[in-house]
């Protein structure tokens, strides 16, 4: 896909983060954007901003763990605009726990947003880009996350690791048809959002009501604030959605933003090759 002109994007976890930075790149591209995300308040403010600048964009509330929330999604992109050429599954939350201290509610909560809100978006819009007939491309969120893993966050990996497989298979299956979509999957490393503050937008039916609190090693919770502060100083997402653009017209699948992440990558391959213990990539 080369020209994005006029085209129509619709960016799930529009509001805030990188989702708000795919939106801002693809009005800079002068294309319409529908923008879905949970938070209601976050969302109609980004809207209106981004119209205020200038954007062609149309808000809506879209919770992607309900498939009927993401069907009603794609009908309203559709009715609105005819089409959709850029699909970016985005919308993600995090968690932090020991895969033994995680909760149901926290598999629940996660697997729900991060991967089957890619799964939902994916079976509902597919037909219609597979019906247009021109250029399309869907952009799957994961994270370096879904190729390497780190301790403390595992509902996370799993989540992110089957983003990555998704897209994979959604790729051949896609390329054996001599599709008009293309895919990529974006495994960002750092970048400067609010991620660890998704906790805002759980559900109550997800809360850890009455849940014992892990208690923290020194050493933990050094490593979180060390996390934290990297992402603090990350990549914005206006530089990661540059990445995502030139992967789009150079029809790359695989989006790394930072180089440092190929080694972690290799480590993790070799490990696998060689039949030796997982590396632990110094996330």
């Amino acid at each position: 896909m080369k020209n994005f002109k006029d085209k129509v994007a619709v960016v799930t976890g529009a509001a805030s983060g990188i989702g708000r930075g795919f939106a801002e790149r693809c009005i800079q591209e002068g294309m319409k954007v529908v923008l879905a995300d949970v938070e209601e308040r976050a969302l109609m403010h980004t809207a209106e901003e981004l119209s205020a600048a200038g954007g062609i964009v149309l808000p809506v509330v879209t919770d992607v763990s309900n498939p009927e929330a993401v069907d009603a999604l794609a009908k309203k992109t559709i009715d609105s605009y005819g089409g959709v050429h850029l699909l970016f599954n985005n919308a993600g939350v995090g968690g932090a726990s020991s895969i033994w201290e995680s909760t149901l509610a926290d598999w629940d909560w996660i697997l729900g947003v991060n991967l089957y809100g890619v799964i939902h978006g994916v079976r509902t819009f597919v037909p219609y880009m597979h019906a247009q007939d021109e250029p399309c491309h869907i952009i799957n969120t994961a994270s370096i996350l879904g190729l390497v893993t780190m301790p403390g966050s595992g509902v996370y990996n799993v989540t992110k690791f089957g983003v990555v497989a998704l897209s994979e298979t959604l790729f051949h299956e896609l390329a054996a048809q001599n599709s008009n979509i293309n895919v990529s999957v974006l495994c960002p490393a750092w970048v400067n959002t609010n991620i660890l503050e998704a906790g805002r937008n759980r559900p109550d039916e997800f809360q850890n009501v009455g849940a014992k609190q892990p208690v923290l090693t020194p050493e933990e919770e050094q490593a979180g604030a060390e996390f934290a502060q990297a992402i603090a100083n990350g990549l914005s997402p206006l530089e990661v959605a540059d990445h995502i653009f030139r992967a789009i017209t150079e029809e790359k699948f695989y989006i790394l933003t930072h180089d440092i992440t190929k080694q972690w990558i290799k480590e993790h391959t070799d490990n696998i090759l060689q039949g030796e213990n997982p590396t632990l990539a110094p996330v």
